[in-house]
């Protein structure tokens, strides 16, 4: 259901409150209203997947690949850098390899069919919660800039908050699956996963990573609306939300400095301090004016910005391509977001609601996170620690976002394949 039927709804308008799956309208009709049986976006002879949004996913990784390596290449000046054997093709052979693995990865994923992801789903979850246990573990968990969030594997360091995304997209579908005949009763159907939520939340926030937290807290609440649940429910839930994030806010000196400093980076307080980042973010983007300074040409990059090659990527992409870079970046994102969301309903109107809530799952992460990370490079948000999806310098990320398109294109597959007359 369109977000327009489904606020007709709630006033007595649309659907009966008691179908159990509430997106069909937009995607599957017939001449009598009521036939879901055949796609009238797709004919019978279409391609096997989408090569539409694989090709959109290779252009953001590469570009990215170029990208981290244009931001990086001075890296190995700093000292820091310099004393662990850094040179200026370190971070883009790092990053390379992790893309190598990446697509690895998403190949071995797309084999799974979705009906062992969903019995997955549970012990999946379970296990990011063990690792998520193990970064408060002394001398197991990496300690970057005093957050520990990453687990040495020798070939990359593995975050465990990146598959504590992908577990929870998994495990929300299931969940409200399973809990369809009760989605208007609050404690039989929200509690659990809320408490689950909960959970995941209290070890991220010990390590601590709340931009991680902000991602999954975002895709379990847009999975119950979109499974269906009470809309009252959900406004209630998005409001506890809201003031629990507000009171982390408010609770915590540091995080106050950063809200602070985004207000007014540009304050003798801030500038040199928690508003450093931002400050030097605006100063990139605004060096970039409407065509950029031209690929390589950045300043900012020299060791001024810090993160240039993961948090604050979309500044250096600014500097070096302008608003025209920017614009292109946003459209990429933006057209991918919608496409597996379109895949998404299409699954749910074939009746694999399953299918469907994992596809719009991914879609709400890769929207919402890619959204975060450029609202923050273009200092419309206050500055938070989540990378730009696809592009950003990180293996773990790069990995798990990769292995969820491999999803969703399964999906995408198999829908075709039923649109066939074949069988999953």
């Amino acid at each position: 259901m369109t977000v327009t039927a489904r606020i007709a709804s709630w006033f007595g308008r649309g659907e009966k409150a008691g179908d159990p799956m509430p997106v069909h309208a937009g995607v599957y009709s017939s001449s009598a209203g009521s036939d879901w049986s055949r796609a009238s976006t797709s004919p019978a002879t279409v391609a096997g997947f989408d090569r539409a949004l694989v090709w959109v996913v290779i252009a953001l990784v590469a570009w990215g690949l170029v990208m981290v390596y244009s931001a990086s290449i001075a890296l190995p000046d700093n000292p820091r850098f310099a004393r662990q054997g850094f040179h200026q093709m370190s971070f883009l052979l790092r990053h390379g390899l992790s893309i190598v693995l990446a697509f690895t990865g998403a190949v071995l994923a797309f084999q799974v069919p979705i009906k062992t992801w969903e019995r997955w789903a549970p012990t999946l979850f379970i296990a990011s919660l063990v690792l998520l246990a193990l970064m408060l573990v002394p001398h197991v968990g990496r300690s970057v800039n005093g957050a520990r969030r990453w687990l040495p594997l020798g070939v990359m360091n593995f975050q465990p908050s990146e598959l504590a995304k992908f577990a929870t997209v998994v495990y929300a579908a299931g969940y409200m699956v399973r809990r369809m005949e009760v989605k208007e009763r609050f404690f039989r159907a929200v509690l659990p996963i809320g408490l689950a939520v909960v959970l995941v939340g209290v070890l991220l926030l010990a390590e601590p990573d709340m931009g991680a937290f902000m991602v999954i807290a975002v895709i379990a609440m847009g999975i119950l609306f979109l499974g269906g649940v009470n809309a009252r429910m959900f406004f209630l839930i998005a409001a506890l939300v809201v003031v629990a994030f507000g009171l982390m806010v408010a609770g915590s000196e540091w995080r106050r400095e950063r809200i602070f400093a985004y207000l007014n980076p540009w304050n003798e307080k801030h500038a040199l301090g928690k508003g450093y980042q931002l400050s030097h973010s605006l100063i990139a983007i605004g060096r970039g004016e409407i065509f950029g300074v031209g690929l390589g040409g950045s300043v900012e990059k020299l060791h001024w910005l810090p993160e240039a090659h993961t948090d604050f990527l979309m500044a250096v992409i600014g500097e070096e391509f302008g608003l025209v870079g920017v614009l292109c970046a946003i459209v990429l994102f933006l057209w991918l977001t919608r496409r597996i969301m379109v895949i998404g309903r299409q699954a749910i109107a074939l009746d694999r609601v399953f299918a469907g809530l994992v596809a719009q799952g991914v879609g709400i992460w890769v929207g919402f996170q890619s959204f975060i990370n450029m609202g923050v490079n273009l200092g419309a948000l206050p500055t938070k620690g989540l990378t730009l999806p696809f592009m950003s310098y990180g293996g773990s990320a790069i990995l798990l976002n990769l292995v969820a398109i491999a999803v969703v294109l399964r999906i995408d597959w198999e829908n075709r394949v039923l649109m066939k007359g074949g069988r999953v």
